[in-house]
């Protein structure tokens, strides 16, 4: 009742010393290695200055295999093997098990060089080659894409300013679309001109750096980033399952990257303080975005407890889209957690393969024949 019980004999002693040093050494190892992490086999079939696209090998037989393929667009400023976290907990693994042909769109490091690119280039060049490639390699003329926070935002682009490149179906994952109530969106706050000079940034860094970013988006729960983060492996670690685990999250978490000066700009010009894309007045390349245009069947997936984009920022935005077919599903979690915490294999998961498994079918075929 006051605390560990004592080793009685030298030889509990010696056990309990050697258990605290295999604990002192998986500490050491997870807090100050990688873990090993996007494992599913995939290959690169294109390339564009840093960005890569990945095809993950099929696992089920041809004529089993959904014929509309699946494209994933993850964030502009972090590491895309969020999606592939580690196997048992990967969404690529899921999906590619239940035969979807799986295609990942990785932007890469912009380096200094890269500085200038915008929402434009990433839309209308990068996204829109990685595309043609895809149905290239695929052989199919219609697709699916999920887009991921500010992959969202670029799918969103995407959808309404190429409607008629075969994009069939549309997820978006905690998406911060829509700005208009700047009260409960805690960033909207931070990043107001009148206590954010984005260019006096951008002019010392070039890009923004992703140490800035991830500062920023850890000071929004300090206390459970900071603290509560490292209380739960030390709480936990006789648990390899949960060490394991968190390893695999603080590697991601940690393994930062900058966002390019031009698109962070954009960012918080065009869409935290002008809210373009709600008002109708945002233009990408001479191009105005008219959402009305966007006819993909579209599933906007909502996290509940998410503090990074809250639900008010994607909760009404299907009421500007075009589409005749959409659907909002609330998960309960945060932005990260609802696609690679623990429970995600049951809540979300299945929810969007059974959603999307509904609109693969070949045209003219019914759901569930290829």
């Amino acid at each position: 009742m006051f605390g560990p019980k004592l080793p009685l004999t030298p030889a509990d002693l010696q056990a309990e010393l050697q258990r605290i040093e295999e604990q002192a050494r998986t500490l050491t190892r997870v807090t100050t290695q990688r873990a090993p992490v996007g494992q599913t086999p995939k290959e690169v079939i294109w390339t564009l200055n840093k960005a890569k696209l990945y095809r993950y090998t099929p696992v089920v037989p041809e004529s089993e295999r959904h014929p509309i393929p699946l494209l994933l667009v993850f964030a502009l400023m972090n590491r895309p093997y969020i999606l592939d976290l580690r196997p048992g907990n990967s969404f690529v693994e899921y999906m590619v098990k239940h035969g979807y042909d799986v295609y990942l769109l990785d932007w890469g490091a912009p380096g200094p060089e890269d500085k200038h690119l915008k929402f434009d280039d990433y839309v209308l060049d990068y996204l829109t080659r990685a595309i043609r490639k895809m149905k290239r390699v695929s052989g199919a003329d219609e697709f699916s894409m999920l887009g991921w926070c500010i992959g969202a935002i670029v799918s969103t682009l995407y959808a309404a300013l190429r409607p008629d490149d075969g994009l069939r179906n549309l997820i978006l994952l905690t998406a911060p679309l829509d700005f208009t109530d700047r009260k409960r969106i805690t960033f909207a706050g931070w990043l107001d001109e009148r206590y954010f000079d984005v260019d006096k940034v951008l002019n010392a860094f070039g890009n923004m750096p992703g140490e800035l970013i991830d500062y920023g988006a850890k000071a929004l729960k300090p206390v459970e980033n900071y603290i509560g983060n490292y209380l739960r492996l030390w709480d936990n670690r006789d648990d390899p399952r949960v060490v394991e685990a968190w390893h695999a999250m603080n590697t991601w978490v940690t393994d930062t990257i900058d966002m390019s000066g031009a698109t962070f700009r954009q960012l918080i010009v065009d869409f935290y303080r002008e809210n373009k894309l709600m008002r109708g007045t945002l233009t990408i390349r001479g191009e105005r975005v008219d959402l009305q245009r966007i006819r993909a069947s579209v599933l906007n997936v909502i996290a509940e407890s998410d503090h990074i984009t809250p639900p008010c920022q994607s909760e009404r935005v299907l009421e500007k889209f075009g589409s005749q077919d959409e659907q909002i599903i609330r998960v309960s979690g945060g932005h990260i957690g609802i696609m690679a915490g623990s429970g995600a294999i049951k809540r979300t998961w299945p929810q969007i393969d059974a959603w999307l498994s509904e609109r693969s079918h070949a045209r003219g075929a019914e759901p569930g024949q290829t």
